[in-house]
C-alpha cells in the first residue's frame, strides 16, 4: 500500500528553474533558497554559478542599493547575496575564488571613498573572509598583486569590518608555510608601524580605537598561534614588530604629544596592557576551536619595559593632570567635579576618570612584572602613594559613572 504513494516532492526552487526566463531576484525571493544552495541542490548551484548571477550577487553586496527604495526591503538582496556566496559550498567557492573578474568587483568596494557603509562592509568583509579560508592560494596571490591593498583597509579602518579582515589574514590561513608568507607580506607592507601611526591625538577616535583594538587581537592571536605550533621554528614578524622596544617607544612618542587627548592616552594604553600580559584565559572566537578555556602563560619581553620606563614620569603626571575628556552632552551630563585637593605630592584637580583608570591598570601589570629598574623608578616618583590618595579621595559613588 505504501508504495501507491508518490512522496517525493518538487521543491518550488525546482519549479521556478523550469521557468526559461527565471530571473536570480525571483529565486531571492524564495524563503528556502539558501536552504537549497547548502543543501547543494545541483540545478540551483548550475544556475547560481553562471558568470552574469555570480557578478549580480556580487554587485548586491558591494554597491549602494537605491535610496528611494522602502527601507525595511533596502538590503534585502544583498543579505541573501552575502549568504548565498558564503555558504561554504564549493560549487560557488570555486567560482567566486577563481574568476579574477569577479574578485575585481569585489576588492572594488575597498577603492570607494569613506565612509563605507558598515552594513555593506560587513558583507564584503564575511565574503572576503569565506574565501580566505577556503580559496586560500587564489585569493592571497590575488590580494599580493594590489599594491594599495593594505592602505585601503587601513583607510577604511573607523568600520569595524574592516578590523575583521585583517584578522581573517592572519588566523586563518593554512598551511603553516603559507600562513608565514602571509605574516611575512604583511610585516613588508608595515602593517604594526602604520596601526600605531593611527594612534595619535591627530586622528578621527574611531580610527584610533580600532587600531587598538587590532593591534591588541594581533598581539593575543599571534601570541596563541605561537603556543599552538610549536613546530614551527620561525617567530611571527608582526609580533616581534610590536613587542620591539622601537615600537612601543613610537607608541608613546605619540600618545604623549605637548597636546594630549584622553582618546589617544586610553587607546595607546590599551595596546601597551595586552603587551605586559602575563596570563590570560583562551582565546574566545577565531581561535575558540584551539582554546579549552585554560590560562595560558607568556614572558614579558624585556625590550617592552625598556621600552616603557623612560615614560614612567609621563603617566605619573597623568595622574596628576588627565587630559580633558570629549564634553558629555547634555543629557548624559556628569555630577560636577570635587574642588581640586592640594597633597603633598601634588595637586589633584579632577577626579578619577578613564585615563587614570587605565594608568593605573598598567601601574599594576608594570608591579606584577617584577623588574627591579621599573619598581625603582615608581618608587621614586611616588606613583603607588599617588594612585592610593586618588583611590581614597574618589568613592565608588563619585567615579563609578566614569569606569564605565
Amino acid at each position: 500500500m505504501f508504495w501507491k504513494f508518490d512522496l517525493h516532492t518538487t521543491s518550488h526552487i525546482d519549479k521556478l528553474l523550469d521557468k526559461e526566463d527565471v530571473t536570480l531576484q525571483e529565486l531571492m525571493e524564495e524563503e528556502d533558497v539558501l536552504q537549497e544552495c547548502k543543501a547543494q541542490n545541483r540545478r540551483l548551484l548550475l544556475f547560481l554559478s553562471q558568470d552574469h548571477c555570480m557578478q549580480e550577487l556580487v554587485t548586491l553586496i558591494t554597491r549602494e542599493p537605491p535610496e528611494d527604495m522602502e527601507e525595511k526591503i533596502r538590503f534585502k538582496y544583498p543579505n541573501i547575496a552575502c549568504e548565498l556566496l558564503t555558504s561554504d559550498v564549493n560549487h560557488i567557492n570555486d567560482k567566486l575564488g577563481g574568476d579574477e573578474s569577479l574578485l575585481e568587483t569585489l576588492y572594488g568596494f575597498l577603492e570607494q571613498q569613506p565612509p563605507l557603509n558598515p552594513l555593506l562592509a560587513s558583507f564584503f568583509s564575511k565574503t572576503i573572509g569565506n574565501l580566505i579560508a577556503r580559496k586560500t592560494e587564489q585569493v592571497i596571490t590575488f590580494l599580493r598583486k594590489k599594491e594599495g591593498f593594505i592602505g585601503l583597509v587601513l583607510k577604511h579602518i573607523d568600520t569595524s569590518a574592516m578590523m575583521d579582515l585583517l584578522l581573517r589574514l592572519i588566523s586563518c590561513v593554512e598551511p603553516a608555510p603559507l600562513r608565514q608568507e602571509v605574516l611575512a607580506w604583511l610585516n613588508e607592507e608595515k602593517l604594526v608601524q602604520r596601526l600605531v601611526g593611527l594612534i595619535h591625538t591627530g586622528q578621527d577616535e574611531e580610527r584610533q580605537s580600532n587600531a587598538s583594538q587590532t593591534l591588541c587581537d594581533i598581539i593575543r592571536l599571534s601570541r596563541d598561534q605561537a603556543t599552538q605550533l610549536q613546530e614551527s621554528m620561525e617567530p611571527d614578524p608582526l609580533l616581534a614588530v610590536l613587542e620591539s622596544q622601537e615600537s612601543v617607544e613610537q607608541l608613546l612618542k605619540n600618545m604623549f604629544p605637548e597636546e594630549k587627548s584622553e582618546a589617544c592616552i586610553v587607546n595607546g594604553t590599551q595596546v601597551l596592557l595586552t603587551l605586559l600580559e602575563t596570563r590570560r584565559p583562551g582565546l574566545e572566537g577565531l581561535m575558540d576551536l584551539c582554546s579549552q578555556g585554560y590560562e595560558r602563560s607568556y614572558t614579558v619581553n624585556s625590550s617592552i619595559l625598556q621600552g616603557i620606563q623612560p615614560h614612567l614620569k609621563d603617566f605619573h603626571q597623568l595622574l596628576l593632570q588627565p587630559p580633558k575628556a570629549r564634553p558629555f552632552s547634555r543629557a548624559n551630563l556628569p555630577p560636577l567635579p570635587k574642588a581640586p585637593m592640594l597633597t603633598t605630592i601634588g595637586l589633584l584637580e579632577e577626579p578619577l576618570g578613564n585615563s587614570r583608570l587605565h594608568v593605573a591598570r598598567m601601574v599594576a601589570s608594570l608591579l606584577q612584572a617584577s623588574t627591579p629598574s621599573v619598581s625603582q623608578e615608581l618608587c621614586r616618583l611616588d606613583t603607588v602613594d599617588l594612585l592610593l590618595l586618588i583611590g581614597a579621595w574618589n568613592r565608588p559613588d563619585s567615579f563609578g559613572h566614569l569606569e564605565s
